[in-house]
């Protein structure tokens, strides 16, 4: 049996070791109320309560996950027999270290496992939500402004996609082997292919009468592009900075492609309402292209609800994250990530004996989730507000 300290001191000591993200905290807030006025809708959300915890709770994991190197005070793969399945508070006899939340069953750090879970968890969402949204913008402005053919066909491949039971859709695109066919790589190409298409057609249509910034932003598009799909879709990065692991390009594709439909159809609503405006008709006017129109005019005024929109998609995509590793469909069972942590630790006699395995990653995507939505929510209040 290993020594075991108090409730204050696990308390406090879990407190000390986010220090890092308090700090982060202080600075954020700090500069949100010197320059509210300069920082527009941002600023803005702190008016209300609602809006200053969600931007709190996400800073929070945010700066975690950024400095999970300090705040973690081990590694999260580093195995210690003696203290397999110890209770939150243990006392390592060889080296004194506690064990602030105790150990699994392979005597990893569950305290550990948590903070760089945070890392996995905001980098594979927000990325994931991110480029669906490109797909999903770049689908439904063509499709909402046109109307006609091009809107009925792409309309007719969002509702196949999301007509498909979405557990179901998830199994297949992240099955076990299925990394071992073209399917995963082949949907990454053309699905990684629409951030380069979209920003090298955004400068286009803005800076095609100066040819000087044209070919300075193109340039840039298509050198980063090309680097950054390099990495993504052919783990060929000549630096080696840009690279997935084979698993995480699985639930990466699979995610963006089951999300990109939902984007779709909203954008392409915003764009039904939003071209019926003077502004658009001014434009039309003016003789620019249905591009300009579509990319300066009609998205710019969308924003509002694309942003709550992407805060909600990336909780959504937390809570899958989670739900696929509790399966056994996430990462590898090595990972820290919370969903395989989760599913470790309900297991049965796992769950009854050794709670806190378990519910600490579950707290942890709750908390992050409810921060999400807090924050659309206070998104959406400054969004009807202006």
């Amino acid at each position: 049996m290993t020594e075991t300290v108090g409730f204050l001191e696990i308390a406090s000591g879990i407190v000390l070791r986010f220090w890092p993200a308090w700090i982060g905290l202080a600075i954020l807030f700090a500069g949100i109320y010197a320059f509210k006025p300069r920082l527009g809708l941002f600023g803005e959300l702190t008016n209300t309560w609602v809006g200053v915890l969600g931007v709190g709770i996400c800073a929070f994991w945010l700066l975690t996950a950024i400095f999970a190197q300090l705040v973690a005070p081990v590694d999260p793969g580093i195995q210690n027999a003696v203290m397999k399945n110890s209770v939150p508070g243990g006392v390592d006899p060889a080296t004194g270290r506690v064990f602030l939340l105790g150990a699994d069953l392979y005597g990893r750090d569950v305290f550990s496992r948590m903070v760089y879970g945070a890392r996995i968890v905001l980098t594979i969402a927000p990325a994931a939500t991110l480029i669906a949204v490109l797909v999903g913008a770049t689908l439904g402005l063509p499709a909402g402004y046109f109307g006609g053919k091009i809107d009925s066909l792409l309309s007719f491949l969002a509702n196949l996609v999301l007509a498909f039971p979405v557990i179901l859709l998830f199994y297949l695109l992240v099955t076990p082997g299925i990394m071992d066919t073209p399917i995963p790589y082949a949907m990454a190409g053309v699905l990684f292919l629409f951030p380069i298409v979209f920003f090298g057609v955004l400068f286009y249509t803005r800076f095609s009468t100066r040819p000087e910034r044209l070919y300075l932003a193109l340039g840039i598009t298509l050198v980063l592009g090309a680097w950054i799909y390099s990495g993504l879709v052919f783990d060929a990065d000549p630096l080696g900075i840009v690279s997935i692991e084979p698993n995480e390009l699985n639930i990466f594709v699979a995610v963006v492609f089951a999300s990109s439909p939902g984007v779709y159809r909203i954008v392409r609503g915003l764009t039904l309402d939003i071209k019926t405006r003077d502004y658009v008709s001014a434009a039309q006017t003016r003789g620019e292209t249905p591009w300009y129109i579509m990319l300066w005019e009609i998205l710019p005024n969308a924003r509002g609800p694309l942003i709550v929109d992407t805060c909600l998609r990336i909780g959504y995509t937390t809570i899958l994250l989670g739900t696929l590793g509790f399966f056994g469909l996430g990462m590898g069972p090595e990972s820290p990530d919370w969903g395989t942590a989760i599913k470790d630790g309900s297991k049965v006699a796992q769950l009854r004996l050794y709670y806190w395995q378990g519910v600490t990653p579950a707290i942890a995507l709750m908390s992050l989730v409810l921060g999400l939505n807090l924050l659309a929510d206070a998104l959406r209040e400054e969004s009807l507000r202006d």
